[in-house]
């Protein structure tokens, strides 16, 4: 059996705030600060308090300093990871919190032109971000869980301010760390989602989207440090049994048709394209033989039904078909996200999900072209690129 832990991110979610909430699920305290005294860091103290949060009971991760300041510039990646490395945790543990530094040097990097290894983390560098990252894989090994999912994520408005001055609001850092994962903003001029809670979401979560399936067996939430007007600022976690994918209601979507014997295959092409750039889920064709004999083709398009008047009336537009049929029907998405990979010095981006990693075709035939190997060579040097920062073929 899976143990799956679902973060809702309903008013974003930070470090501390995935700790909190994963103590709150039943995570022991004790063993969680036992795992982290192993790091050869002091000057520090965690502490957890029960909290209210827009009315909603919450636990409150609180890391103090001790005597030892945390470094004014930051610490470098490279130190933060020697320091996990030194600590001998559980592998699972190690290999989680060094994916979540590893993902924020390589976003900072990539920032402000850096090599990863030498960036400073000037946001995350302190001692609470490290017992923050560090601290919620240890939770995580306590619960027994095995893979991460994540709701969409919330993210504020405004600006922030940074060692590099005022940002804008969400932090281009936590952008980058959210691609392919679905998002969303809310009016409240604070950052809900911090670089640190990005980063352990890139790193952990093998899904994005609405709560999957699962036996549910413990939730909880973990509170930020403000207390906002409408809303509880608070992440909650649901921790259960994984059970298979199709064991509750799919997706509804509505898939339409239209069968035409007088479009040529570029029109069909450019409605095709019509098509997904309005939002459909997907759209294909497929040759059918119609009355008398003649040959035609069937224009599917999958939607969400709220869309499937504006698509079908597109598909008119389009085609110049005289009707549309509709079916209702459901499906069962496997989520997945984009990750970044270099080939040769050409990113290419992979998208992810719980069983394989696939080079985007639009880069690989970039890359090819930029690099004069061939196709088939950049798609298996990119799924190797891949494999080799994912060992266990997945990020869980």
């Amino acid at each position: 059996m899976t143990t799956l832990a679902w973060f809702h991110c309903f008013a974003g979610i930070a470090g501390d705030m995935a700790l909190g909430s994963l103590v709150d699920a039943g995570a022991d305290a004790d063993e969680v600060t036992a795992l982290l005294r192993r790091l050869p860091v002091r000057g520090w103290d965690l502490r957890f308090e029960r909290v209210q949060r827009g009315g909603l009971a919450a636990t409150r991760a609180v890391v103090t300093l001790a005597g030892e300041e945390a470094p004014a510039v930051g610490r470098t990646s490279a130190v933060l990871a020697a320091a996990v490395a030194e600590a001998g945790l559980p592998e699972r543990v190690e290999r989680r919190a060094q994916g979540a530094i590893r993902a924020l040097a390589e976003v900072e990097g990539r920032l402000h032109d850096a090599l990863p290894e030498a960036v400073h983390l000037h946001e995350v560098g302190g001692h609470d971000a490290l017992v923050d990252i560090v601290g919620t894989a240890c939770a995580l090994e306590v619960l027994g869980v095995d893979e991460v999912a994540t709701s969409a994520v919330a993210l504020g408005t405004g600006t922030v301010r940074a060692a590099h001055g005022l940002l804008p609001n969400p932090a281009p850092a936590v952008l980058r760390l959210l691609e392919g994962f679905p998002t969303y903003g809310r009016p409240v001029p604070l950052e809900l989602t911090t670089p640190t809670g990005a980063a352990l979401l890139r790193t952990l979560a093998t899904a994005g989207g609405p709560m999957p399936p699962m036996t549910v067996t413990a939730s909880g939430y973990g509170a930020g440090r403000a207390e906002l007007d409408d809303l509880p600022n608070c992440t909650q976690v649901v921790v259960g049994t994984a059970l298979p994918a199709r064991s509750g209601p799919g997706q509804p979507v509505t898939v339409l048709e239209a069968t035409v014997d007088d479009v040529t295959g570029e029109q069909l092409a450019h409605a095709v394209g019509e098509l997904l750039a309005a939002g459909a889920f997907d759209a294909w064709t497929s040759p059918v033989v119609m009355k008398k004999g003649r040959p035609g083709h069937t224009l599917h398009v999958l939607c969400d039904p709220a869309r499937s008047e504006a698509l079908g009336a597109l598909v008119r537009r389009v085609t110049g078909s005289f009707g549309v049929r509709a079916v209702a029907a459901e499906r069962w998405p496997e989520a997945r996200r984009t990750e970044v990979v270099a080939v040769t010095g050409e990113e290419i981006r992979m998208k992810v999900g719980t069983q394989r990693a696939k080079p985007e075709h639009d880069d690989v035939a970039r890359a090819a072209a930029a690099t004069g190997l061939g196709l088939h060579e950049v798609a298996s040097r990119a799924e190797a690129a891949w494999r080799a920062a994912h060992p266990t073929g997945r990020r869980g």
